[in-house]
């Protein structure tokens, strides 16, 4: 499986319908071409429950580390990615929903008093969700209780969604301190971010330097590469090589061209430092795969 995203890293996905815009998948690691989903974003809300194995899950500049039993919020419109803690598979719940859902229209009470606050604090992208605090705990039983819903689908079942989502609504409202301003430059670095991964992806088959990947968002290259390293903790170089290895899967699955010929499309140098590149991110050759997955 591989993430449907765009040049600008939202997710091309369609989270429900707009009759009921909430997605409930069961989501594991291993089925993601690379073990691990890629970044990117969409303007719905995602709640995550892990209910086996470990995740790294990083949001923004924050990274977590989920295990069994925990949760996360994901704001809206925020960058996300998450991969295997020491090389183990993790098995998730995924609740993806839009905001109006829960407001109903446009300026409604619901959005101006208790949503708008909270979807347009840069400090709350996100909020890590743990059995020991009470209402955490909570939180997380109502997550498992949409689960149950989803699995047993009872006459009145988008109804207790909504109503447990509602619940979960009201026990971050009631329980996060929001600073309503938030810092400016949360989102101008966010921003940045952005737009170095749409240059990766655009010109990623190309030779990119850091003196461009830096041209693109006006820092110099030593400011660039430690905004960089701080939000996504892999330097750019390091994410234009996993980015390249990425493209090349597809590829691979297909006999109509051979390694080295996929090397020279995705942007590397020669067959042999992709071979090296390749193993150290998937923990096998490209030949290993191909055979594996053709």
């Amino acid at each position: 499986m591989r993430l449907q995203i765009d040049s600008e890293q939202k997710e091309i996905k369609r989270h429900g319908s707009y009759e009921f815009p909430v997605l409930i998948s069961y989501e594991r690691l291993s089925y993601f071409d690379t073990g691990e989903f890629p970044w990117h974003w969409h303007p719905e809300i995602e709640l995550t429950f892990v209910m086996e194995g470990e995740i790294a899950y990083q949001v923004n500049d924050s990274l977590y580390h989920l295990k069994e039993g925990e949760g996360l919020f994901c704001n809206t419109n925020v960058l996300h990615s998450g991969h295997g803690e020491c090389s183990g598979d993790c098995s998730y719940l995924s609740v993806t929903f839009h905001p109006r859902l829960l407001y109903g229209y446009s300026s409604s009470v619901m959005q101006v008093k208790y949503m708008d606050h909270i979807l347009k604090s840069p400090p709350l992208a996100s909020i890590h969700f743990i059995p020991e605090k009470s209402w955490q705990r909570r939180v997380l039983e109502l997550m498992e209780a949409i689960r149950l819903l989803n699995r047993e689908h009872p006459m009145s079942e988008e109804l207790q969604i909504q109503i447990a989502l509602l619940r979960i609504w009201q026990e971050i409202f009631e329980h996060v301190e929001v600073n309503e301003t938030g810092p400016a430059e949360n989102g101008r670095d966010t921003e940045r971010i952005r737009r170095i991964m749409e240059y990766i992806q655009k010109h990623y088959a190309e030779k990119i330097t850091l003196e461009e990947l830096a041209e693109q968002i006006h820092l110099c290259r030593s400011e660039s590469c430690r905004l960089f390293r701080r939000y996504m903790k892999e330097s750019m170089f390091d994410y234009l090589l996993d980015y390249r290895v990425e493209r090349s899967l597809e590829l691979l699955r297909s006999p109509d061209l051979d390694v080295t010929q996929i090397a020279d499309r995705v942007g590397f140098g020669s067959p042999g430092y992709y071979s090296k590149i390749f193993k150290r991110k998937m923990g096998c050759t490209p030949l290993e795969y191909r055979k594996t997955h053709r």
